[in-house]
Order: C-alpha cells, then sequence, then structure tokens
C-alpha cells in the first residue's frame, strides 16, 4: 500500500475510534439519565417552608416573649437575633442543624440560624488542624463572602441615603 493509502486507512482507524467513543459517551449518558434519581422538587418546596416558617415561628416567640417582659421593639429584635444565631450554632455543635438542613434544605439555610451553622460548620470540621490554623482561618469560608457583600452592601446604601438626603 502506498503512503497516502496508510494515511488515509489511519485517518479512517481515527474518525472510528473518535465515534465509537462518541457513542460509548452517549450511551453512558443514557444510562445516568435512565438511573439518576428524579428531583422531588414539590416534596422539597413544602419542606423548606414549613422548616423555615418554623424557624421564624420559634424567632417570633421569643420576640413576643421579650416585648411582653418590657422591651423596647429594637431591644426585642437585637435579643432574638442573638439567641437564633446562638441556638444555630449551638445545634451545629451538638450535630442537630445539618440533620435539619438534610431535611428543611434552603428553609434552615436562609433564616439567621443557618449563618450561624455557615460560621460553626467549617470552625468543627477544622478544629483539629489548631486554632489558628484551623479554626481561625476556616471559620469564615462559606459566612466571609456574604459578610463582606453585606457591608459592602450597607455602605453603598448609607452613602446614598446620605447623599440624597
Amino acid at each position: 500500500m502506498s503512503e497516502t493509502g496508510n494515511m488515509n486507512q489511519n485517518n479512517l482507524d481515527k474518525e472510528m475510534q473518535q465515534s465509537q467513543k462518541a457513542y460509548e459517551a452517549q450511551e453512558y449518558q443514557q444510562v445516568v439519565k435512565r438511573h439518576s434519581p428524579r428531583p422531588k422538587v414539590l416534596r422539597n418546596t413544602i419542606m423548606a417552608f414549613v422548616v423555615g416558617g418554623t424557624i421564624c415561628a420559634f424567632a417570633q416567640v421569643f420576640r413576643n416573649l421579650f416585648l411582653g417582659a418590657g422591651l423596647v421593639e429594637q431591644d426585642a429584635s437585637a435579643a432574638v437575633v442573638m439567641i437564633m444565631v446562638f441556638l444555630g450554632a449551638l445545634l451545629t455543635g451538638l450535630g442537630v442543624y445539618d440533620n435539619i438542613v438534610k431535611v428543611g434544605g434552603a428553609g434552615a439555610i436562609v433564616p439567621i440560624t443557618g449563618f450561624a451553622n455557615s460560621i460553626v460548620a467549617p470552625a468543627l470540621e477544622f478544629k483539629r488542624e489548631g486554632f489558628v490554623y484551623g479554626v481561625g482561618a476556616r471559620m469564615f469560608t462559606i459566612a466571609g463572602p456574604v459578610l463582606v457583600y453585606g457591608f459592602l452592601t450597607s455602605i453603598i446604601i448609607g452613602l446614598l441615603r446620605f447623599i440624597l438626603g
């Protein structure tokens, strides 16, 4: 066979191998799609609503108790935030909050208790690396960007309010 014939045969072999790989990849994707669990959107939405609503209801109960005890509205709200952050951190430390998140998803992540969880969970995970390089360095891994953008947004809103009167 001539050199040109060998090159054509090699190109043909490469094309066949590529088409075989593409066929196998497509077949694999079909198998994965067939055996992948279907998302339970309605159930997840309902559970997020129930869990998030329950967390907010607990916060409202604490707020009503503080208002009934004679605290002014601003002080009662501040006390509720402190209690909810404490409870989120405590439940994370005890390993309970992870189970709540598994059931409630975004309903447990969005409230202030989820923020406490996002600070405490990495700190607990890396505590064996020491207090400085483990807990201190990793504590704000997840919550750090939230804090940065929250601070920046509050500064921008404050400046706009100051400028616009």
